[in-house]
C-alpha cells in the first residue's frame, strides 16, 4: 500500500519540488496526493499542477470575512484533508501559517515541518535573518536546518533529522540563505523517507 503524503505550502514551492522530485526518483517513499496552499498565488500550486497533483487553496482572509475564527479555519481545513485523502503523513514546507491544536491533533504524530534552524535554537519566523545578524554581531559561526514533528508550540516538536550549516565569512544574508535553502532540499526528502520507512512517531 502506497503511503499518502499531503504537503502544505505558502509561497514558491522550493520544498515542494524537491519533494516532487524525490518521489519521481522513488526516493520519498510514498506518493504526494494534494499540495494545499493558503495563498492563491503561491507559485508552488504551479509546481504541483505541472506534476499532476492536485491542489486545493484556501484562505484565512475568507474565513475572517466570513466572521469566523483561525480555529476554525484549521479544523475545517484538517477534516477535509483527513476526509478526502486520510494522509499518511503531513509535510509543512514553506507553510507561514502557526497551526491551532484543532489542526494539529488530528494528525497528531502524522505531521513533520521544515524549520532552518537547529533545535532549540531561533524559533519562529525570519530564522535565517536573525542567524545572520547574530553572525554579523559575532554571536554566531553556525546555524543549521532541522525537521521536526509538530506540537502546538512552535519549532519545539521532536526533531527527526537536523544539518548544521555554517556561517562563511564573507557571508551575505543571500549567499547564506543558498546555502540553507540547499540543504533543506536535501533533509526534507530524507526525512519523509525516513519517517514513512520505520514508522516513526514522537516519542
Amino acid at each position: 500500500m502506497v503511503k499518502q503524503i499531503v504537503v502544505l505550502i505558502s509561497g514558491s514551492g522550493t520544498n515542494l519540488q524537491a519533494l516532487i522530485d524525490a518521489e519521481q526518483q522513488s526516493q520519498l517513499g510514498g506518493h504526494i496526493s494534494l499540495v494545499v496552499s493558503n495563498k492563491k498565488s503561491a507559485y508552488g500550486l504551479e509546481r504541483a499542477a505541472k506534476a499532476s497533483i492536485p491542489t486545493h487553496t484556501r484562505t484565512l482572509k475568507s474565513y475572517k470575512d466570513q466572521g469566523k475564527t483561525r480555529e476554525d479555519f484549521d479544523r475545517e481545513l484538517a477534516e477535509y484533508i483527513a476526509a478526502e485523502y486520510s494522509p499518511d503523513l503531513v509535510v509543512l514546507a514553506g507553510w507561514m501559517h502557526i497551526l491551532s491544536p484543532g489542526f494539529i491533533d488530528k494528525f497528531r504524530g502524522k505531521i513533520i515541518n521544515l524549520h532552518p534552524a537547529l533545535p532549540g535554537e531561533l524559533e519562529g519566523a525570519h530564522a535565517i535573518d536573525r542567524a545572520f545578524d547574530e553572525f554579523q554581531q559575532g554571536k554566531r559561526q553556525r546555524t543549521g536546518v532541522m525537521v521536526h514533528f509538530v506540537i502546538p508550540e512552535v519549532d519545539k516538536g521532536e526533531p527527526i533529522l537536523t544539518q548544521e550549516v555554517p556561517c562563511v565569512d564573507g557571508d551575505s544574508l543571500e549567499t547564506l540563505e543558498d546555502r540553507i535553502h540547499a540543504v533543506e532540499h536535501q533533509l526534507l526528502p530524507k526525512a519523509v523517507k525516513l519517517v514513512l520507512d520505520k514508522g516513526l512517531v514522537p516519542q
